[in-house]
């Protein structure tokens, strides 16, 4: 069975200017053309157009799809790998989705989120240098710091260290919630386990270097405000935890 341009474009919900488009660049080209000059497509067609639908959902330029079809015409192997990349983006939207729900009951309850949760779910650079922008520029206002004029952001890196902070402020928010003095050991060994995650992301992170930066967290507005809004109390709770750490290692 064969179907028309129109069809084909009512079946699959593009344009007709679409499918000329693809006939024009040689991505989809009609089974047959009558002596009407009309484009018919059968439905090997129709199944290379999915193939292509599904590359374009991946925002995939036609010149690679092109090249991806035309360096694997098995169709099995195209849409296993279509899913796989498909899946993937899936999971880093719910992760960008729940962020966002994160942010949405952060502005109504007016309270601030703390740092690594504003950023769970971003993968690029561009999504990164985004991310950063308002503690950037709080950072410029007050300390003339510029946290993206130098290199490109790591952006591997930068997701593992904000996954490994979130998790690490949560524990400490939960040690604060059910009463742990800030010198229990417990707690030491949650900024002990922290320590070393940042050592070997080539961070100073001796007892002293983290007694100075949980004290800027404390005495920076913008920062504060950040762990505040995780835990009533979080700000004061690391400091303490970390000057008793460093006044146990001395």
């Amino acid at each position: 069975m064969l179907f028309t341009v129109k069809e084909v474009a009512s079946i699959a919900n593009v344009t007709v200017k679409t499918l000329h488009h693809y006939h024009k660049v040689g991505l989809l080209i009609p089974a047959q053309i009558n002596e009407s000059g009309y484009r018919l497509y059968g439905n090997e067609e129709l199944e290379r157009l999915q193939e292509i639908m599904f590359y374009r959902e991946l925002d995939f330029p036609l010149e690679q799809i092109k090249q991806l079809l035309v360096e694997n015409s098995e169709r099995l192997a195209i849409l296993s790998g279509q899913k796989e990349l498909l899946d993937a983006k899936r999971q880093r939207l719910d992760r960008i989705l729940q962020t966002l729900e994160h942010s949405i009951s952060s502005a109504k309850n007016g309270v601030a989120m703390i740092v690594p949760d504003l950023f769970r779910g971003f993968a690029t650079e561009e999504e990164w240098r985004e991310a950063l922008q308002e503690q950037n520029r709080h950072l410029q206002k007050t300390f003339n710091v510029d946290l993206l004029e130098s290199a490109e952001p790591d952006v591997p890196a930068l997701n593992e260290q904000a996954a490994e902070a979130a998790v690490f402020m949560e524990e400490m928010a939960e040690g604060l919630r059910n009463g742990l003095k800030a010198d229990d050991r417990t707690i030491r060994r949650l900024i002990g386990k922290h320590m070393e995650f940042m050592k070997k992301h080539g961070h100073p992170a001796s007892a002293e270097d983290f007694v100075l930066q949980t004290r800027f967290f404390l005495e920076d507005d913008f920062h504060r405000s950040m762990l505040e809004g995780q835990q009533t109390g979080l700000a004061y709770y690391l400091n303490a935890a970390a000057e008793s750490l460093a006044k146990a290692e001395d």
